[in-house]
């Protein structure tokens, strides 16, 4: 999924809860989702003008919300038909795309509105791609050993703890969402709980 898509991807989730201006979009992407901390308007409105065009959502006037001493309106924008049926097919959807480094977390912050099956299929194919990186990392590690570089074995060192804490928390959320689909009751940790 291109970094346009999970964006259009996040605002359409944001925007299935209510209507927003741009600048409420734009801080609660860069508050809540890390991907975007440093997202710009520069990409945020051509992002949402594309999303307007394409039918997804709509931008009504806001005169209520307008600053003081300004001219221009606010657009609050909203879902339309056709964005709620795109954020449905999408949740629906758990291909390897949903797992990516740069698509997990904007899937995973979609959780609520997505159901049991698919969680466990991004959750399942997440912890086998990070399993592929602890791979690659620990080949990685052995390398630099290898050539006595110590600050680079120590980045990659971190770069390995990091990835087994993730596979971790991944552990505990495949367990706590099987067993929620056996009907059972999780002594796990929940996903509030890392």
């Amino acid at each position: 999924m291109a970094k346009t898509d999970v964006l259009s991807l996040a605002i359409l989730g944001m925007l299935a809860e209510q209507p927003l201006h741009g600048y409420q979009i734009r801080k609660r992407l860069g508050g809540e989702l890390g991907p975007f901390r440093a997202l710009s308007y520069g990409s945020l409105y051509p992002c949402l003008k594309r999303m307007v065009a394409s039918g997804e959502i709509i931008g009504d006037a806001d005169d209520d919300a307008r600053p003081t001493g300004s001219k221009r309106s606010r657009i609050a924008y909203r879902l339309t038909d056709a964005g709620k049926a795109r954020l449905h097919a999408e949740l629906a959807s758990s291909t390897a795309s949903a797992w990516d480094d740069e698509t997990f977390d904007v899937r995973f912050s979609l959780f609520t509105r997505t159901d049991s099956a698919t969680r466990l299929r991004i959750l399942e194919g997440r912890r086998s791609r990070l399993s592929e990186k602890l791979e690659e990392i620990s080949e990685g590690l052995a390398r630099v050993r290898e050539r006595h570089d110590a600050y680079t074995a120590e980045l990659q060192r971190h770069g390995l703890e990091r990835v087994e804490r993730e596979v971790e928390w991944l552990d505990k959320l495949i367990e706590n969402e099987r067993s929620a689909s056996r009907g059972e009751n999780p002594h796990t940790a929940s996903a509030g709980d890392n």
